[in-house]
């Protein structure tokens, strides 16, 4: 416990810090119900399941109905065929057999050990460059598939399928400096491919790896109103406050139409309905009707005549089973609210500027999808819109509207349990951050300005700043 003389001189920081963003924010003291980042429906648990909870305002039938999809999440998928026909079909071309081996404990995922002959948690997508001709493509997909091995690389197969890849990272690093002194030496990943098993990669492919995220709130993320999001968009900084956050426009494939991106890394994905269909397609190669077919591509002859678990492999009731589940993965309630460490290091989350793109509050709308996700406030700490991140944490790879330096705010809710739940704090879309000082430190493009200041940071300041993000 901090002595009486050190709560005091950390009340006498916030209330030095009262206003920032333009608002007067009392930071003296916790908002109302700001511990509770789901509204009703937040999660009273912080060990190690505490991201595998349905939110805490589910009836008891509806927890019956989540505890169905759980076990779809959960159990291994199999080959085709088999005499579990409801989970027969995997491949032939896979990431993984299970959706919960990338999302630990619906958690986030890692990079790979060193030596490990599979990627596991970590996707590396693909694509070309844009031709005239190929439009269709980005149209459709967002991106144009490499020829011979489509939009994302799998390393696992079936038997007698040549896995297309076994990926290996290795790093380089820098470090930079706070004012104090205090040096803090930031990894960038740099991806090897070896045992390509369809020939050689097109000359100008385009790679990102993409760590799995945290699977909590997701259906509340989805019930935000859309104009509340783009209530928040400023694609050409007409403030000139340098945040020029933009929603990405995606397709849906289910209306046929084009739609508000929320989900994925770069806002991709419209919906968790199409989500979890283009993981169950992409991850696990398994079918469905809104995304039916198969991974395998026009070079892949062996993949395209290997077995199937039927058309679709995961039917209409399995695929809702799942959506009702990752729809309803609670969020874990905040810790330590009113802590006067906490409360000074909110005051420097909001003096610095991360609030302007992690925005702290949204009500979800009240005619949400499901009951227990209308009208709830929530805190996720995301815009959910697209920001330039500068040269460092760019992929070059663009994905419909959003550029090669663009990525969506991811939420920072739940950021404090990720040792506990996933055994791990390796942060960003690649992992690259093993804690979240080097997550900090690695923002630049828009977010530069608001790193600078935190670069100005004393130990005392730092220490503030990570028992906030600590308690989210």
């Amino acid at each position: 416990m901090p002595s009486p003389l050190h709560r005091l001189s950390l009340l006498l920081l916030v209330l030095g810090l009262g206003a920032c963003d333009g608002q007067s924010l009392d930071f003296s003291r916790a908002e109302p119900g700001e511990a509770l980042s789901a509204g009703s429906a937040t999660v009273q648990r912080s060990d190690r399941d505490a991201f595998a909870q349905p939110s805490a305002n589910l009836t008891p039938e509806q927890r019956m109905d989540f505890a169905v999809g759980n076990s779809f999440f959960r159990k291994p998928w199999v080959i085709a065929p088999a005499s579990t026909t409801a989970r027969d079909g995997l491949g032939p071309l896979f990431n993984t057999n299970a959706c919960q081996n990338c999302h630990i404990r619906d958690g986030r995922g890692h990079p790979p050990e060193a030596q490990a002959d599979n990627a596991v948690s970590l996707l590396v997508r693909l694509s070309i460059p844009e031709t005239p001709d190929s439009a269709h493509f980005v149209e459709r997909l967002g991106v144009v598939p490499e020829p011979a091995y489509g939009t994302q690389l799998q390393d696992m197969a079936v038997p007698g399928v040549a896995p297309e890849a076994r990926v290996r990272l290795t790093s380089e690093t820098h470090s930079l400096r706070f004012a104090d002194g205090f040096a803090v030496e930031l990894r960038r990943p740099r991806l090897q491919l070896d045992r390509l098993g369809y020939g050689p990669l097109h000359p100008d492919t385009r790679f990102s790896l993409r760590i799995a995220p945290p699977m909590i709130g997701l259906g509340l993320l989805e019930a935000i109103p859309e104009a509340a999001i783009l209530a928040n968009a400023d694609p050409d900084d007409a403030d000139g406050d340098g945040i020029s956050g933009r929603p990405n426009r995606v397709r849906d494939q289910a209306s046929q139409s084009t739609a508000l991106g929320r989900f994925g890394w770069k806002a991709g994905q419209p919906n968790l309905s199409q989500q979890n269909a283009d993981a169950f397609l992409n991850d696990l190669g398994l079918s469905t009707r809104l995304l039916p077919g198969s991974n395998c591509t026009a070079n892949q002859a062996v993949c395209l005549a290997s077995a199937t678990g039927g058309m679709p492999e995961v039917d209409d009731h399995l695929l809702a089973r799942v959506l009702f589940y990752t729809r309803h993965l609670g969020v874990p309630a905040r810790r330590a609210v009113d802590d006067p460490q906490v409360l000074a290091g909110k005051a420097l989350f909001h003096r610095a500027g991360c609030a302007q793109c992690h925005t702290p509050t949204f009500v979800t709308a009240p005619d949400a999808a499901e009951p227990a996700l209308a009208n709830q406030p929530i805190r996720p700490y995301s815009d959910l819109l697209l920001h330039d991140m500068g040269d460092g944490l760019a992929d070059n790879r663009a994905e419909f509207e959003a550029s090669g330096r663009e990525w969506r705010t991811p939420p920072l809710w739940g950021l404090g349990l990720t040792q506990r739940v996933s055994g791990h704090t390796q942060l960003l879309h690649d992992g690259r951050a093993r804690n979240l000082l080097e997550a900090i430190l690695w923002h630049a493009g828009e977010a530069q300005a608001a790193r600078d200041r935190v670069l100005t940071f004393d130990a005392g300041q730092r220490a503030a700043l990570l028992a906030f993000l600590n308690s989210l």
